[in-house]
C-alpha cells in the first residue's frame, strides 16, 4: 500500500454518514510499491490533481456518482474552471476505512466488513484494459485466444483488445494481488461485483473518449469505489498518469515511463525488490520491504525535468486547458524517448 498524496479530515465518517475531507497532492512518486522515492518531480502533484478533477467533472456530466466535491483554493471548494492557478488539493466525501487485520499474508476481510457496516471503502481495485502493452501482466497470465485474438503468442508490440477486460485486485494488502471473480466477490462484501464492473466500464468509456479527442490512446487504468447505504460511487482519483496508462503515438505517457527507466538504469534495485517480494510470499511475511537490502538511487535532474514536462504537457493536452507552463506534448514526448 503506497500513496503519494496526503489525506486531510475535516469531519469523520460514521456508520451512518459520510464525512468531509480532502486529498493534498504531493510531488512525490512511487514505483514497484516502494513508497516515497528519494526525489520529487516538480508540479507532479498539481498535474494529478488537475487531471483527476477534470475527469471527476466529466463523470459528473455523464451521471456517474463520485466522492468528488471540487478543488480547493484559499480554503474554499470550487470547480476546476473557477480555479485561478493549478490546484493541488481536492475536496472529497469521506467513507470509513476499517483496519484490515492480518497474520502474515492472511487477511481478515470478515472483520473489515463487520466494522464497516453500510459505509466503507470497498477493499478492491477494479482494473480495466483496452490495450495490452509490452510489460503488461496480462501477457503473463493469459493467452491471446482468451480475449478473442488470433495470435498464437503475444506479439512484441502493443495489442488492442476487441472489448475492454475488467479484473479485480486487492487494495489494502501489502502487495497487490490478482483475484478470481469468486474471491473478489467475497472481498467486496455488500457491494455487487456486477455493479462494480459496470461502473468501471463506464469510467473507462468516458476517459477513453476524452483521450481520443486529444490524440491520446487510453490503454488501461483502475478505479476504487465506496459503498454507502446500498449505493456505490467512484472514490480515490481517476484517469491520471499515475492511475492509468496512456500513449501518444508509439510512446508511453504515464508513470510506466519511470518504471521502465528504473528497470534500465537501476536493475539491481528492481531485482532486489522482486526477490524480496518472492521471499515474503514464501515465508508468509506481509512486510516485504524489510527484506530488501538495496535502496533506490535519486534520479538525475535531466530525468526529473523530462518527467515533469511529461506530466504537465500531458495534462494540458488531455484537458485542453493551458494550466502549466510546459512545452508542446510532442516535444515532451521527444525527451521521454531520449531517456
Amino acid at each position: 500500500m503506497t500513496s503519494v498524496k496526503e489525506f486531510h479530515i475535516e469531519e469523520e465518517a460514521t456508520a451512518d454518514s459520510l464525512g468531509e475531507g480532502s486529498f493534498v497532492f504531493t510531488d512525490d512518486y512511487s514505483v514497484f510499491d516502494w513508497g516515497k522515492m528519494p526525489d520529487q518531480i516538480p508540479d507532479k502533484g498539481a498535474s494529478l490533481c488537475t487531471m483527476g478533477a477534470f475527469n471527476f467533472e466529466l463523470l459528473e456530466e455523464a451521471g456517474v456518482p463520485t466522492h468528488y466535491r471540487g478543488v480547493v483554493e484559499n480554503g474554499e471548494g470550487c470547480s476546476l474552471e473557477e480555479a485561478s492557478r493549478p490546484p493541488w488539493q481536492m475536496a472529497i466525501d469521506l467513507t470509513q476505512t476499517p483496519k484490515l487485520p492480518n497474520e502474515g499474508l492472511e487477511y481478515d476481510y470478515d472483520s473489515y466488513h463487520e466494522a464497516a457496516g453500510e459505509n466503507f471503502l470497498i477493499p478492491l481495485e477494479i482494473v480495466f484494459r483496452n490495450r495490452v502493452p509490452i510489460g503488461s501482466s496480462l501477457r503473463r497470465r493469459t493467452e491471446p485466444a482468451d480475449h478473442g485474438l488470433e495470435f498464437e503468442d503475444w506479439p512484441d508490440e502493443p495489442v488492442d483488445l476487441p472489448e475492454p477486460v475488467v479484473e479485480f485486485t486487492t487494495k489494502y494488502e501489502e502487495t497487490d494481488r490478482q483475484l478470481d471473480r469468486a474471491e473478489a466477490d467475497e472481498i467486496a462484501g455488500k457491494a455487487e461485483l456486477d455493479e462494480l464492473e459496470s461502473l468501471a466500464l463506464e469510467v473507462n468509456r468516458v476517459i477513453t473518449e476524452q483521450a481520443a479527442e486529444t490524440e491520446l490512446v487510453h490503454q488501461d487504468g483502475k478505479i476504487e469505489c465506496l459503498y454507502y447505504e446500498g449505493d456505490i460511487g467512484v472514490a480515490d482519483v481517476v484517469g491520471t498518469f499515475d492511475e492509468n496508462r496512456f500513449s501518444y503515438g508509439a510512446t508511453q505517457l504515464s508513470k510506466e515511463v519511470l518504471r521502465q527507466y528504473h528497470k534500465r538504469t537501476q536493475p539491481e534495485w528492481v531485482q532486489a525488490v522482486e526477490a524480496a517480494k518472492a521471499q515474503a510470499k514464501q515465508e508468509d511475511i506481509a512486510d516485504w520491504k524489510s527484506l530488501c537490502d538495496v535502496e533506490p538511487k535519486p534520479l538525475d535532474d535531466r530525468v526529473l525535468d523530462t518527467a515533469r514536462n511529461m506530466y504537465c504537457a500531458g495534462t494540458n493536452t488531455y484537458t485542453g486547458l493551458d494550466v502549466f507552463d510546459a512545452p508542446p506534448l510532442s516535444s515532451a514526448i521527444g525527451s521521454v524517448q531520449g531517456l
